[in-house]
């Protein structure tokens, strides 16, 4: 069996999947395999627990290889507090808000207000939470699961998925704090090198074009 772990991010999977090492009979990983292209990126093991908030953008695709078969868990967090850790992420490498703002809703986060990329992180958490729900409606083996509530959720899951191994440690685990927006901060070298990089791709496009 497989264990899918879908939420917005910024919740609280990285503690879970940390809660989850403590589990001998399964797996467990997060984002594992984000970066894989094409049927790779759906190369998990049977037996394994994943985490992944990239996967509510691939759901069709997880529905056509694995349909009803995995067990399913909707991880969840406050709303606002969910948009407000999210809206510490603009400008970093690899943001998935500034894809979102950038590429989905055509707006360049660094034209945004304060207020206006809090509010364009609100949307994309009720974006993300609404493609979930939808994807679950059909399916058999799902049970949320809420941060606010861990303790209480992880146990329920723990006993649903019939877990085997050190409980009273994952939920000792599940009490620290992982993947924090304090411990991110933003790489000036790396953001000069991607703008950098961007500006000589346009000027190769324009040049090869002419």
């Amino acid at each position: 069996m497989r264990v899918f772990i879908l939420c917005t991010g910024r919740c609280g999977s990285a503690s879970v999947i940390e809660a989850c090492g403590h589990i001998d009979n399964f797996s467990a990983g997060h984002e594992s395999l984000a970066d894989e292209v094409g049927e790779k990126r759906w190369d998990y093991p049977d037996w394994h627990i994943e985490a992944d908030n990239r996967l509510s953008w691939h759901l069709g695709q997880l529905d056509r290889r694995f349909g009803d078969a995995p067990f399913f868990v909707h991880l969840t967090r406050d709303r606002k507090a969910t948009a407000k850790s999210y809206a510490k992420r603009f400008f970093e490498g690899k943001s998935i808000m500034d894809a979102f703002a950038g590429g989905m809703r055509k707006t360049p986060p660094e034209t945004l207000t304060r207020a206006e990329r809090l509010e364009f992180c609100e949307d994309y958490v009720d974006t993300v939470n609404a493609n979930i729900v939808h994807f679950l409606k059909d399916k058999t083996k799902v049970m949320p699961m809420r941060l606010e509530q861990f303790e209480e959720d992880f146990k329920r899951f723990w006993k649903e998925i019939d877990a085997k191994g050190d409980l009273n440690q994952a939920l000792k685990s599940l009490k620290t704090k992982h993947n924090t927006s304090a411990k991110h901060t933003y790489d000036t070298g790396y953001g000069l090198k991607l703008f950098m990089l961007r500006r000589w791709k346009i000027i190769e496009k324009v040049f090869s074009s002419s």
